[in-house]
């Protein structure tokens, strides 16, 4: 069974491989009480006053109590995070990072602006973690990129995956948790999936280029893509739509 879960584990790509082990290191340290959360959450006034910008990134880390939630969380980032890198983004190592630096961004402005506007800042000041949020955001472009794959929600019902976020969302709202942490991975992911994909086949650019530097952090290897032939509703060749 050990040697199981260590070949699991050896064969997650590097970067879910690195996000999971962070993910549970920290939740479990924090659960240890060997880290304090108070350290790792999202506060504005400390990260530009006090230039504590590590909670830039923490905050992103730490997936509160080590109950179902967190395991469901665990699930979700280990299943879909490694179903993009390993499928949409194989062999475009750099790309799935800057994916995910994207989507932090935007989490983060979101909330940064939200805390800024009456009657609404209550609710974004409550928001102080968004690791939950960037989970959701990668299941949201999974499944707008595998839109007609046949899936079931614990055996009750069946549905393709492109109203996966929704089930999820909903599922977290009869189990009393937080509507809008998933709507902000929702927004993110929505925001990453027109300007990379939607945005791109209507004008012939891609404002969502990966820096150099960025690249230069990562040696990926050269995939051949094949053009499907005959298939209704195939997505456009790979070459065709990330060309730098």
């Amino acid at each position: 069974m050990a040697q199981a879960v260590e070949e699991w584990y050896k064969q997650m790509p590097i970067i879910t491989r690195s996000y999971l082990t962070a993910a549970i290191v920290t939740t479990i340290g924090c659960s240890l009480e060997i880290i304090s959360p108070h350290n790792l959450y999202l506060h504005p006034t400390l990260v530009v006053k006090h230039y504590q910008f590590w909670r830039l990134i923490t905050n992103f880390l730490y997936f509160r109590k080590m109950d179902l939630d967190f395991l469901f969380h665990m699930f979700f980032l280990a299943r879909y995070c490694k179903l993009l890198e390993e499928n949409s983004f194989r062999g475009r190592t750099a790309d799935f990072f800057y994916m995910l630096l994207f989507g932090a961004t935007v989490l983060t402005g979101i909330v940064l602006l939200g805390g800024m506007i009456p009657y609404l800042s209550e609710s974004f000041a409550k928001i102080i973690f968004l690791s939950n949020s960037l989970t959701f955001m990668m299941v949201y472009v999974w499944s707008k990129q595998n839109p007609f794959i046949h899936m079931s929600f614990l055996g009750l019902f069946t549905f393709t995956a492109a109203y996966l976020p929704w089930v999820l969302l909903g599922f977290s709202v009869l189990v009393g948790a937080s509507a809008w942490v998933d709507l902000l991975g929702m927004i993110a992911g929505h925001a990453y999936y027109f300007l990379e994909d939607v945005y791109p086949r209507m004008t012939g650019r891609r404002p969502l280029r990966t820096p150099s530097f960025i690249k230069s952090l990562f040696a990926d290897e050269a995939v051949v893509v094949a053009r499907p032939a005959n298939v209704r509703f195939a997505p456009p060749p790979a070459e065709e739509v990330h060309q730098d």
